[in-house]
């Protein structure tokens, strides 16, 4: 009788934890000119309502029963169809004047992961990062070979001029002026940016995933962060789901994404106190600025960055979005 009590209590237990609903963490990028003084009330209204409708679009996808990994596309195609976000159609400029994109996706029910880099012609980078994780036995495409992925998947492609918005060609304008041909200056003042979501579901499923446009005027096909598993996300349903954003390569060089995970994992940190200590102790001492947002497998909301403002929001289920931009 005693066993049967216990497993009663063990089923109750595993029922509410199903039923215990579902949580949308988003980020908009994080950078040091995220300032008051510096982004007009329309452009922070911009980004909040960016926000917004990005978190109502992942919980509209949950309540209609879909899992983690499909609201976190759905989330990020959002977000890359806002122009307002380096990320698709907002997507800042490499040096030669066309964008350069880059998106990954991770399931952390099984670590399945899609991730493309380098693609101009596909209107929702996320989406193919979708596609490399369901049909592609590779884990990570690049290129030309990537847009010509996307095309046998029937993705939407556009023309290359779709990318070319005003905001995009007027920040290359300036950092040419600023910088002209020097390269040591790259990566330490371009402009960054990037989006990202981490999804707790109801069956309590972790996914994934980050999009961006990378740094304005980055030469000879550099790669950020972004579509590295590992480094710009990473979900693993043991312990949580993150997205990353900042100067993408200390992303790389200290495997944030994954280091939260490990922290987690080995050390038994919090998610929380995991993200702090790489954030702020080994990140912003070693140089590297930014930030990352995500998910603990018991709905730890998770948001953490070095600069002066991070874009970001969450959403729990029957709640509305809550959305900020600077430091408290």
């Amino acid at each position: 009788m005693r066993s049967i009590f216990i497993l009663l209590i063990s089923l109750a237990g595993v029922m509410l934890s199903a039923q215990a609903g579902y949580t949308i963490v988003v980020h908009g990028g994080a950078g040091n000119g995220l300032k008051p003084e510096n982004v007009s009330p329309q452009r922070q209204e911009a980004y909040t309502q960016g926000v917004e409708k990005a978190l109502q679009r992942g919980a509209a996808v949950l309540d209609s029963g879909a899992d983690a990994l499909t609201a976190v596309v759905e989330v990020l195609s959002v977000l890359e169809n806002d122009s307002v976000f380096n990320a698709g159609r907002g997507a800042v400029l490499t040096y030669e004047g066309e964008v350069s994109l880059d998106a990954s996706l991770m399931n952390g029910q099984n670590l399945e992961a899609g991730a493309v880099s380098g693609v101009q012609r596909v209107k929702n980078p996320i989406q193919a990062a979708y596609a490399v994780l369901q049909h592609s036995p590779h884990v990570l495409l690049s290129g030309s070979g990537a847009d010509e992925f996307a095309r046998l998947q029937q993705l939407e492609l556009v023309s290359p001029s779709y990318f070319l918005t005003q905001k995009s060609q007027r920040a290359l304008k300036r950092y040419k002026a600023r910088f002209g041909l020097e390269t040591s200056e790259l990566n330490t003042n371009a402009k960054m940016g990037t989006v990202g979501c981490a999804i707790l579901d109801k069956n309590g499923n972790l996914a994934a995933g980050t999009s961006t446009g990378g740094m304005t005027g980055k030469r000879y096909g550099r790669i950020g962060d972004s579509p590295i598993i590992g480094a710009g996300t990473y979900a693993n349903n043991a312990t949580c789901a993150i997205s990353c954003t900042g100067h993408g390569e200390f992303f790389m060089r200290y495997s944030v994404a994954y280091d939260v995970h490990a922290r987690m994992a080995y050390k038994k940190q919090s998610g929380s106190e995991a993200a702090q200590a790489i954030v702020h102790e080994i990140l912003k001492p070693a140089g590297g600025n930014g930030g990352l947002i995500g998910l603990t497998q018991s709905g730890q909301i998770i948001m953490e960055f070095n600069t002066s403002g991070m874009i970001r929001g969450y959403l729990k289920e029957g709640q509305t979005p809550v959305t900020a931009i600077f430091k408290d």
